[in-house]
């Protein structure tokens, strides 16, 4: 187990945009997850509905909204948890922009990362993420040409999708479900007036 975490260590020194742009992609998913899997869970075992009804996959069950400051809660939580063991330390913040910070070595010297990305609902509740500016430091880095290696030499969900011509991230949400067959849509997006909406629908019967 120690041998595992000090490869993982070593590897994400060496290519800090790796898991960082994975890491961005489950952070944003699981903010919502926490969320529906505290409402999926059964609190009272023994009481019987007197009628079953069937969601419809056009009708959201519930909506669920949140503000920025709650999400930044949410994903410090996941990311305290997540990174206990890596030696890396990682800030994700949504302000008006979404902005993943880590820090790395770079022959002993502390480095720091900057990813942004504007977040997009599209029209079929998938999330696109349009990555604005990649840098090391002060320093630059092509937008394309990173993304071409990640999506080149990380094996990502399947629910992720890398598009460096675009310098684009697809979250396919119609591509992940719950483990209770709960599955989650976009609805809205709206990080100036700190308006974040997701709907969450039932399975089919």
């Amino acid at each position: 187990m120690k041998d595992k975490l000090q490869k993982i260590r070593k590897e994400v020194q060496k290519n800090p945009w790796k898991p960082a742009f994975l890491l961005l992609a489950s952070l944003l998913l699981g903010c919502f997850l926490f969320v529906f899997t505290r409402m999926a869970t059964n609190r009272e075992p023994d009481y019987q509905p007197k009628e079953e009804v069937v969601a419809q996959e056009e009708t959201p069950t519930l909506q669920v909204q949140m503000k920025k400051q709650q999400i930044n809660h949410v994903i410090s939580y996941y990311l305290n948890d997540y990174l206990k063991e890596s030696g890396v330390k990682y800030d994700f913040y949504l302000e008006d922009h979404a902005l993943l910070n880590g820090t790395f070595k770079v022959l002993g010297y502390d480095m720091q990362f900057y990813l942004y990305f504007d977040p997009y609902v599209m029209e079929n509740g998938n999330v696109q993420l349009k990555a604005t500016s990649i840098s090391i430091g002060s320093l630059p880095l092509p937008i394309t040409e990173i993304m071409k290696y990640v999506a080149k030499d990380y094996q990502l969900p399947k629910w992720v999708e890398v598009i460096p011509k675009e310098q684009t991230i697809i979250l396919h949400l119609d591509e992940f479900e719950l483990q209770n067959g709960m599955f989650i849509r976009a609805e809205k997006i709206n990080l100036i007036d700190d308006d974040i909406r997701m709907n969450v629908y039932l399975p089919l019967k």
